[in-house]
């Protein structure tokens, strides 16, 4: 890992897996600072190839000399919640209209157990609640 005082700049993407190319957004971003953009497209494309259709977050931390490493996140709750729901996408106004699909307490419960690593939420009990709370905001009722 990169030690704190190397490096220049960090850069926040959400890229699809396997899919990194060195058009917007990773192009410019990677070009402004200098980076080897084919390079991390290449790693980025090996380590997420088994995920097909997932997007993932990835913190880019480059050095003053212009290399790279790179994390990945996992996915964000949203499209968790839409695979495990099966839907295209959540409801435009979840208030005012009928909800869109459904998801019960164990596929809460998966989804909070993967997310927990990213959340700042110390319990399972309060991730699936931040994770119900991002169902409901999406139209999704929690069974």
């Amino acid at each position: 890992m990169v030690k704190p005082k190397d490096v220049a700049q960090i850069i926040k993407l959400q890229l699809p897996a396997g899919k990194a190319t060195p058009a917007p957004p990773v192009g410019p971003a990677l070009g402004q600072a200098g980076v080897n953009i084919p390079d991390f497209c290449r790693q980025f494309n090996e380590k997420t190839a088994d995920q097909p259709g997932m997007v993932y977050p990835v913190v880019i931390y480059v050095t003053r000399k212009k290399t790279f490493t790179f994390e990945i996140k996992t996915p964000p709750a949203a499209i968790l919640i839409k695979k495990e729901a099966a839907l295209a996408k959540g409801a435009s106004t979840p208030n005012k209209q009928p909800a869109v699909g459904s998801i019960n307490k164990e596929q809460l419960k998966k989804i909070a157990l993967l997310k927990m690593q990213d959340m700042n939420c110390y319990s399972l009990e309060s991730a699936m609640s931040m994770i119900a709370g991002t169902a409901r905001s999406m139209g999704v009722t929690v069974q």
